[in-house]
C-alpha cells in the first residue's frame, strides 16, 4: 500500500477548501443550483392525493437508528409535513429507534407550528414501535391495512424488511417513494415502489427540500469535486495510453529519457 505524496495531500486539501467554500458561501445568502430529482414530485402527488381521499400519509425513517442518514431522512419528513399542514392532513411516523422518535416528534410540531396549523399537529402518529427489526416491521404493516394509507415513504436505513414493507404498501394501494443509501436495497425498492431516490440522490434530495445552507454548500463543493476527480482520472488514463503506446513504462521513465537527452 502506498502512502499519500505531497500531490495527494494538494489535492485532498484543494477538495476540503472547495466544500468549506461553498457552505460559507451558502449560509451567506448566495443561491446554489441543485437539479430537481424527478422522484421528488411523487411527494407532492401522494400528498395531495391523501387528502382528496381523506387518508393518512405514513413516513418510516429506517431502521438505522439516529445518524447521519436519519437526520437526512427528518429534514424530509419536515418538508412533508409542511405539506401536509396546509390541508390539514395526517403523517403517521412509525419509529425504531427511542431517539429517532424524540426527534421526530418535535420536528413534527415544529412544521405543524411553522405552517400555521399547531392544532393538526397529533403526537399519537409518531409512534415507537419496538427496538426489533422484523417486529418493526410487521408493527408498520399493521399500521399500513389498519389505516388504509394513500401514500407511504420510506427514507432512511433499511435492510431486509424493505421488500415487505413495500409489497404491503402496494396491497392497501398507496403511492410509495422510497431513498435509501443501501444500494442492496435498491433493487427491491425500484421493483415495488412507484419512485425510487437511488444512491447520493438520497442525500441530494434532503439538501433540495430542506434548503439547509450546510447541506447545500456541501453537497455542491463534493459534485465539484468529483467533476475535479473525474477530469484528473480521464487525463490519468490518457498519460498511461500515451506511455504505453511510445514505450515507456512510466511517466517517471519518461522523464528521465527526456532528462539524458537534454544532458546528452
Amino acid at each position: 500500500m502506498q502512502h499519500a505524496n505531497l500531490a495527494v495531500y494538494i489535492l485532498e486539501g484543494a477538495m476540503v477548501f472547495l466544500i468549506l467554500y461553498k457552505i460559507l458561501s451558502a449560509r451567506a445568502g448566495r443561491r446554489l443550483f441543485i437539479r430537481r430529482i424527478p422522484g421528488l414530485s411523487a411527494i407532492d402527488e401522494a400528498v395531495g392525493r391523501a387528502t382528496e381521499m381523506g387518508r393518512p400519509l405514513l413516513f418510516s425513517p429506517g431502521i438505522g437508528g439516529f445518524n447521519v442518514v436519519s437526520l437526512q431522512a427528518l429534514a424530509i419528513l419536515g418538508h412533508i409535513i409542511s405539506l401536509v399542514a396546509k390541508y390539514r392532513s395526517r403523517v403517521i411516523v412509525p419509529t425504531i429507534d427511542p431517539l429517532v422518535y424524540t426527534i421526530a416528534e418535535e420536528a413534527a410540531r415544529d412544521a405543524y407550528e411553522a405552517n400555521g396549523a399547531p392544532e393538526a399537529f397529533n403526537r399519537d402518529d409518531i409512534l415507537y414501535l419496538t427496538g426489533d427489526q422484523f417486529a418493526y416491521a410487521s408493527g408498520v404493516v399493521g399500521v399500513l391495512h389498519r389505516e388504509k394509507v394513500a401514500g407511504a415513504f420510506y427514507f432512511g436505513d433499511f435492510f431486509a424488511e424493505a421488500l415487505i414493507l413495500s409489497e404491503n404498501g402496494q396491497q392497501v394501494g398507496a403511492i410509495q417513494v422510497a431513498g435509501t443509501p443501501q444500494v442492496t436495497q435498491v433493487p427491491f425498492f425500484i421493483a415495488s415502489c412507484d419512485y425510487t431516490i437511488i444512491g447520493d440522490e438520497f442525500y441530494a434530495a434532503s439538501a433540495y427540500l430542506s434548503r439547509e445552507p450546510t447541506l447545500l454548500g456541501s453537497l455542491v463543493g463534493q459534485d465539484y469535486s468529483k467533476a475535479i476527480l473525474l477530469v484528473l482520472m480521464v487525463l490519468g488514463i490518457a498519460a498511461a495510453t500515451w506511455l504505453t503506446i511510445t514505450g515507456f513504462p512510466s511517466i517517471e521513465a519518461a522523464l528521465l529519457r527526456i532528462t539524458t537527452a537534454f544532458n546528452g
